[in-house]
């Protein structure tokens, strides 16, 4: 494992180590504005923002796990639907750019993920 895959690790257990307690499996219907991130360059360095779109397109391309950067700061990691991918999908095209998702709300051991179901440009 190179040294930016490791430092992605590193970075994530910190963040579920700070993270605030939550209920496993929520489950609830959410719909949360906010930016698309790609987690790798904004846990590694704080990455975010227009300047930054072009680089977080190409690394979720290449496959770099996608957050979402919540209006009131909270950090959502997007996971695709096992039943229907779609909207996780175009959520891609939305790097480093403002949308609203929609789906539910999952959180497991302090980390916080939204499933989700749609998404729009703001």
């Amino acid at each position: 494992m190179n040294t930016q895959g490791r430092s992605l690790i590193l970075a994530l257990a910190v963040l579920l180590l700070l993270a605030p307690p939550a209920v496993a499996g929520t489950d609830d219907e959410v719909t949360v504005q906010g930016e698309v991130l790609d987690m790798a360059c904004y846990i590694g360095h704080g990455a975010k923002g227009a300047d930054h779109a072009a680089c977080a397109a190409k690394c979720i391309k290449g496959g770099q796990p996608m957050g979402l950067l919540a209006s009131d700061g909270k950090v959502y990691l997007l996971v695709a639907s096992h039943k229907d991918a779609t909207a996780f999908e175009q959520a891609k095209g939305f790097a480093g750019k403002r949308v609203e998702i929609h789906g539910i709300s999952m959180a497991r051991d302090g980390f916080a993920a939204v499933e989700v179901s749609s998404v729009k440009a703001l």
